[in-house]
This record gives C-alpha cells, structure tokens and sequence, in this order.
C-alpha cells in the first residue's frame, strides 16, 4: 500500500489524534505562563496581602489551630490509582495569609476551592458560614516511600516561601524557602511570599510530580517551577525567574533555614540529658573540583555572620552528619533522622559568596541558622533573573568529600592540673583516604588562626577506633570580646587528604 493510501485508510484516526494532540497543547501550563504572569506583577505597585480573617479564627492559640486537620477522604486524586495526593493546610496562627491553589490537567486549570467541611476542627467552635471562601494557607505532598501500601508526607509548602521534604526514613527537620532578602540587615529582612500555585495532574504510573508557584514581595516577584522526586534521597529539581520591582537590596539564592541548640562544639549550660541538640551540625561546601569546606555550627551569643567568596559553587548544605541515636537520646525528636539538605547549581551561578547567618537562641524552639548564595550580580528591573538548582533531602547516602571528611568537632580539654584559659578543639575525620593510610603515616595539620589567637599547640595521630585521624588544636584568644577563626587541613606528603576544617569562635 502506497503512503498516500496508508493515510486515506487512516485518516479518521489521524485526525482524532490530530484534534487531542492540539486539545493538550491548548491547555499546556508551563514555567513561562507563570513568568508572565510574575513579570505583569513586577510593573505594579507592591500590594499586602488581605488577611481578612474571621475573629475566631484570628484568635486561636497554637494548641487550637494543630486540632484542625484536613479529612484525608477529601485528599486531591483519593479516589484515583494516581500515585500522588495533596492535603491542605487551614488559615489561622502563624499562617494568615490566603494562597491560591490550581490543578493543571489535560482539561485545562481550575481552582481549588477551599471547603470548610474538608476539615476537622477538633474542639475548636467556628461558625462553618463565616469560613466559606477563606482560602488556603498552604498544602502537602503525599506519596508512598517507606512503604507502598502507605502514602508518605514527602513535601510541604506553608508559610511565606517556605518548604520541606522528606526521603524515606527520614523526619521533618530543617526547611529550604524560595528566596531570601536582606537577611540579617540592619533595616530588617523581608520575606516574599507564593501567593499561587499550580499542581500538573500526574500519569497513572508517574514518580515525579511538577508544581509551579508564583512569588510576590515588595522587592521583587518570581516564577518557580519545582519537580518533586521522592525516594530513598528526595529531590526537588528548581527553576526560577526573578522580576525586581526596584534595584538594591541582599539577595539570598537557595535558601536553607535550621537550628543548632548545642552539639559536642558547645555544651549546653543548662542541665539537659540529651548530648546534643540540632536539626544541622554543619554547614558544607563543594567550592570547587579540589576544595571542600566544613563550618561546624555554634549558637552565639550575639548575631554571627561568615561568609565564603567563591566563583561557580559546585555545591553547599546544611548537613546532620551525626546519624547515632546515642548523640541525642531524644525518644521523640530522633534528631538522628533529621534530613540533611544539599544545594545543586544548575549551570553557572559566576562569582558571588555563601553567607552563612547564626543567631542565639535560649532554645530549641525556632531556627537559628540560615545559609544562601548572595550573587555578586544582583536582579535589577531592566532584566529577568533565571537561575536554577536541585536540593537533595539526604540522610542515608549524603554528599561528601571523595577523600575524608569531619566526622565531629569537639570543644574543650581533658585532664589539667589548673585550668589556664585556653581553649582546645579535638577534631575526628574519617574517610578513604585516610583509612588506607598505615598508622605511622606522616599525617601532618596545617593550622591557620587569625590574628585574634595565638596557637600553643597543634597534631594529629591515628584513631585506632575508628580508622581516621583525630586532629588536635590549643590556642589562646586575645580579645574575648572579638571572635577567633581558625582554619585547618591535613596533608600527607605534600598533599590534602581531607576537606578544610574551618571555625569561627563566637565572642564571649
């Protein structure tokens, strides 16, 4: 049969084809729909967000507000064999602000509407009337990682431009957000928001799941597009665009918040049974193809902010290295599950700095700790910013240097005859470079101290226990007013055999 008869005896069918083809593409959602709508938004004046909440609501305490739950029944896709379903968060507390939130589907997109009967309102008394119509606060992402009978919480959005995910074993901990501005300025940080979602209806078979979002601050607008990918390491593929309503301003790019109360570098000062108490013990950096860099975390005693000037980051996070129950003993938080996140640049980021931000708490209640990439080219309003990354929620298989890496720091000195106002670090890496080595191996630190210290007394040997090395650093401050950085690497013949091992001692 000649080609020309092949489609005349198809030819209906072509065509059906043809109809449904341009049907799906009429109703195509895509990052470009969103930057369009972000870039109109940019041209016109910042406006505050309506909270229009009813009194009751506006009142609730905390307690209050954790009694009203989604009914799981009501879930998006329940009824369905799709993988995914989305559950939604109720207005109220901390989390006022309305945001609207579509399903993208081969039909096109509509709304979602808010349903006060999709919730249960515990002991809570509200008049259902005074509710309709309210909006979301936010919603959450389920799907089945730990088990496939069972649809796991794998991400949430709530709250400003916040969100979390989770891998399998893995429980909440710390938080990345879409953008931050002015962090830790004088005149106050400000903190955009998603005012919109859309969600793409998944395939029946699907593993991954596309949600787009539209920010909206009185800096700046943006469009995201996020491809959530569950698994044993969650991951979360971002891409944004940027539309400055004005030029000037800090701007933080992928975002990580978390807490660090105390850890085995700062003892509590209050009798607490548990060791150590964080979502993150360390800050790590991927600078470039031979460079690593740890910064163990610490809680101050007044704001602390570092930074690390660097062109094109291969990578940065905040990372929960301690994976033993024994460090923490906390039976409900399990601080040893928390997931350590890890930032993937997509293309090149050029020159700029990863700032770290480190603010005292009294507790374990709020995060303390923040880190960002500033680029040295900030967005202005003549052009659209784009830039994109991927953050991997890790806790089984997390990112670390090929060669060795720190395993903990500890602060402080063992027996002494009198106590001479030095302070003394102990610090374990392991790693395969240093396993191989024979324990009479010339392992050698090389120590850097700023001019605010004067270093006593510095080695390094093996420890037989584990099979690393255990570094070893006495100093004294001259200032305690001041704070003191440190710098160390270990080499043998010549040559770095583990990640730099840099340290900031806040000021007394």
């Amino acid at each position: 049969m000649t080609r020309v008869g092949q489609l005349a005896v198809l030819g209906p069918f072509v065509v059906l084809v043809a109809l449904v083809l341009a049907s799906a593409d009429a109703c195509a959602f895509s990052l470009d729909d969103v930057a369009s709508r972000a870039e109109k938004l940019a041209a016109a004046p910042y406006q505050k967000p309506n909270a229009g909440l009813p009194k009751g609501i506006k009142a609730l305490s905390y307690d209050q507000y954790r009694d009203i739950r989604y009914r799981p029944e009501r879930s998006l896709w329940r009824n369905t064999k799709l993988p995914f379903e989305i559950m939604f968060f109720h207005r109220g507390w901390y989390y006022q602000d309305p945001v609207a939130v579509n399903e993208v589907s081969s039909e096109g997109v509509r709304e979602i509407p808010f349903d006060p009967d999709a919730f249960d309102y515990g002991k809570n008394k509200l008049e259902r009337d005074e509710l309709r119509g309210m909006g979301f606060a936010g919603f959450r992402v389920h799907y089945p990682i730990n088990t496939a009978s069972y649809r796991d919480e794998v991400l949430v959005f709530l709250g400003a431009s916040y969100f979390r995910a989770l891998g399998k074993g893995q429980r909440y901990g710390l938080s990345a957000r879409a953008l931050a501005i002015d962090t830790a300025e004088s005149a106050g940080e400000e903190f955009p928001r998603f005012v919109e979602f859309w969600i793409e209806r998944p395939s029946q078979n699907a593993k991954e799941l596309t949600i787009y979002a539209m920010l909206d601050s009185p800096r700046t607008t943006g469009a995201y597009r996020f491809v959530l990918k569950p698994g044993i390491t969650t991951a979360l593929d971002v891409d944004a665009r940027l539309f400055a309503r004005k030029s000037g301003g800090k701007f933080g790019l992928a975002p990580l918040t978390s807490m660090f109360f105390f850890g085995a570098n700062q003892r509590s000062n209050r009798e607490d049974y548990r060791p150590q108490v964080h979502d993150s013990d360390g800050l790590s950096i991927h600078a470039s193809t031979d460079e690593w860099i740890w910064r163990p975390l610490t809680n101050p005693k007044r704001l602390l902010v570092t930074s690390d000037a660097l062109t094109d980051p291969a990578g940065f996070g905040l990372m929960q290295r301690e994976r033993w129950f024994g460090h923490y003993e906390d039976l409900e938080a399990r601080y040893e599950l928390r997931p350590s996140a890890w930032i993937e640049p997509k293309g090149s980021w050029g020159p700029g700095k990863i700032e770290l931000v480190q603010i005292p708490v009294p507790d374990e209640t709020n995060d303390n700790v923040v880190t960002y990439w500033v680029p040295d080219r900030a967005p202005n309003p003549k052009q659209p910013f784009a830039f994109g990354y991927r953050v991997l929620w890790q806790k089984e298989r997390e990112t670390r240097p090929p060669h060795a890496w720190v395993r903990e720091t500890r602060r402080g000195r063992g027996y002494v005859k009198a106590e001479d106002g030095t302070i003394e670090f102990h610090v374990d890496y392991e790693g395969p470079a240093l396993a191989k080595l024979p324990a009479t191996a010339p392992v050698e630190p090389v120590v850097w101290v700023d001019g605010n210290g004067e270093l006593l007394e510095h080695r390094a040997s093996r420890n037989d226990v584990s099979g690393g090395w255990r570094f070893v650093a006495r100093f004294r401050r001259l200032d305690a007013a001041k704070p003191v950085e440190l710098r160390a690497q270990l080499k043998h013949n010549n040559e770095i055999v583990a990640e730099t091992w840099s340290y900031i001692v806040p000021p007394e």
